[in-house]
């Protein structure tokens, strides 16, 4: 259990840096986003969740994903693209196919 915390603490503290490097912003900010996307990986990986992130249009988009093993494992096709660390991949419930967007632009869950 306690090397689990020490991933996920080294987890988010790789992302809150990658963040403060990229946008510039306070660190204190790169952080709590860096903490709020391990817990809608952590909630999405045991249900749907609702939440909301800014697109790059500038658009703000209300998500329903999912990790979910039982609902990604019949849908993935290919191996996909390359990972991007900037961006956090889902499955949208709603349109029924894998998603993305900026991690930088994650807002609040639901």
């Amino acid at each position: 259990m306690a090397t689990n915390f020490k991933n996920q603490m080294r987890e988010v503290m790789s992302e809150a840096w990658r963040m403060f490097r990229i946008t510039g912003e306070s660190f204190a900010e790169c952080l709590k986003k860096s903490w709020l996307l391990l817990k809608l990986k952590l909630a999405m990986k045991k249900r749907t969740v609702q939440f909301f992130y800014q697109k790059v249009s500038g658009e703000i988009r209300q998500a329903f994903g999912t990790l979910e093993e039982n609902v990604i494992a019949g849908n993935v096709k290919g191996t996909g693209r390359k990972p991007n660390d900037n961006l956090f991949t889902y499955f949208d419930k709603e349109k029924n196919e894998f998603r993305s967007f900026k991690k930088f632009n994650i807002i609040k869950i639901a």
